[in-house]
């Protein structure tokens, strides 16, 4: 069933002030940016640390808004009288407004939600348990990178018939998950591991682990919590906290819930075997490399905890399509193959994208590799770790491009890679003349950095 939302619930849930306008109005279509929106959307006018998007209220009236929901302006008299029909609320914060309407719409449905993070596999895990989910209900997930203090409300309030919801949960610092989860309300919540992104700023994994555990705040008291049994942190909270929750393990290790075996690696996929109550299936997965098994795993503790049949499980896991610029598989205009894993980076993400084209049976293998971000002062130290996942993974040209990437060259060389077949860059326009000299058909390409390194722009020079 459906539940419309109006602005008159905005109002009453966020103490809101109505200009002008139409209280009944249904408070869907949402854009919070004047360059995209469209006509007859609603205009949200968010504030961020260095602009007030709110004082851009005239150019979406302009575009054809039908209402705007605003702070921190006084809106012109002259604007009303020239756009009459439309809709003006004032709020003391948009943010905060979102987050409030979002819990009132969510308190209104009666469905599954899962809410999944972790530091590293979010997207791709939430995208592979929406398409087991898909195989029984109609799906609501979270869209690229909706899965913060805005995106999640936005997610919600974008709530029609669906029958569940898969919600990601990022965050940077305490408090950030304890907020979103008590919007969702979650029935299982999922964590995929614990590792490094955000160490900076958090200074230890014990604190990333306890940040990630504020997931349970807004657990549903009969809901799911389902974790990895590979990650040591996880696994020795499981090992303390399982009497007092409802606890899903899956993993590669034995004592797993759901128990991964005989995993193969392939260009084009990965095969494994699960094991689930003492039964045996197979699992194919249309994405390579060991944490995609891993996600699939868990995307069947899912499955378990909702009483999806495991063969509809299985057909989700098979028909299921990764977001573009995570270990996208392309080819370049010469043939060889392109591992598109440019939108984020950490040590753990890295490790994994190394070791799956570590395994990859083409002739040579080329890592572009550009800086981590946010890693504060564990930042030498974790890009040295990844330099001797190049080493041990065989790379045999490693691009490096930024600042931080010297410390990973370095370290690759003194394990042993041979000093010409490491070339640091300044910048991206720099790895693509190396690569348009270089490119063999044979070759794979892994592309990875921080996202604000624009790796998409490497990637697109050579397709």
């Amino acid at each position: 069933m459906e539940y419309k939302v109006t602005i008159k619930d905005l109002i009453e849930n966020s103490n809101g002030k109505l200009i002008q306008g139409n209280q009944n109005l249904v408070f869907e279509n949402l854009c919070k940016d004047t360059r995209e929106l469209q006509q007859g959307q609603i205009y949200l006018g968010f504030q961020g640390e260095k602009f007030n998007g709110s004082t851009l209220y005239e150019q979406a009236l302009e575009k054809g808004a039908i209402a705007c929901v605003l702070q921190g302006v006084e809106v012109k008299q002259e604007v009303l009288q020239k756009y009459p029909s439309a809709t003006i609320v004032l709020v003391e914060n948009v943010v905060k407004a979102m987050q409030k309407l979002a819990s009132y719409k969510r308190n209104l449905y009666h469905i599954p939600v899962v809410a999944i993070t972790g530091s590293v596999g979010k997207t791709s895990t939430k995208d592979m348990i929406a398409s087991v989910l898909s195989q029984k209900y109609k799906v609501l997930k979270t869209q690229g990178n909706y899965n913060n203090e805005i995106g999640l409300p936005l997610t919600v309030l974008n709530l029609k018939d669906e029958e569940a919801m898969v919600l990601e949960m990022g965050m940077n610092s305490f408090g950030e998950i304890s907020v979103l989860t008590h919007i969702a309300k979650p029935d299982i919540a999922v964590i995929t591991n614990i590792g490094t992104a955000h160490i900076g700023m958090l200074g230890s994994r014990e604190n990333i682990l306890k940040a990630k555990l504020e997931i349970l705040e807004g657990l549903n008291p009969q809901g799911i919590v389902v974790v990895n049994y590979d990650n040591d942190l996880l696994h020795n909270w499981y090992e303390t906290e399982k009497a007092n929750y409802h606890i899903l393990t899956y993993g590669l290790q034995e004592g797993s819930d759901i128990l991964g075996k005989n995993a193969i690696f392939q260009e084009n996929g990965s095969k494994c075997q699960v094991v689930v109550n003492h039964n045996i299936y197979d699992v194919s997965i249309p994405v390579g490399g060991e944490h995609f098994v891993s996600n699939s795993l868990c995307a069947i503790a899912v499955a378990k905890a909702l009483e999806i049949p495991m063969e509809e499980a299985l057909k989700g896991i098979k028909e299921f399509e990764l977001t573009k610029k995570r270990m996208e598989m392309k080819k370049s205009k010469n043939g060889a193959m392109i591992v598109n894993d440019c939108y984020n980076a950490n040590y753990d993400s890295m490790k994994a994208a190394l070791d799956y084209v570590g395994k990859l049976p083409n002739k040579r293998k080329i890592a572009v590799l550009g800086d981590m971000l946010e890693l504060g002062e564990y930042s030498k130290e974790l890009h040295q770790k990844v330099g001797k996942e190049v080493a041990k993974n065989k790379i045999n040209l490693l691009i490096c491009v930024g600042k931080e990437v010297k410390y990973m060259a370095e370290q690759a060389e003194e394990d042993g890679m041979d000093h010409n077949a490491i070339l640091l860059c300044k910048n991206n326009e720099e790895a693509i003349e190396i690569l348009k000299k270089e490119l063999q058909p044979e070759d794979v390409v892994l592309l990875k950095a921080s996202n604000s390194l624009n790796f998409a722009q490497i990637c697109e020079a050579i397709v």
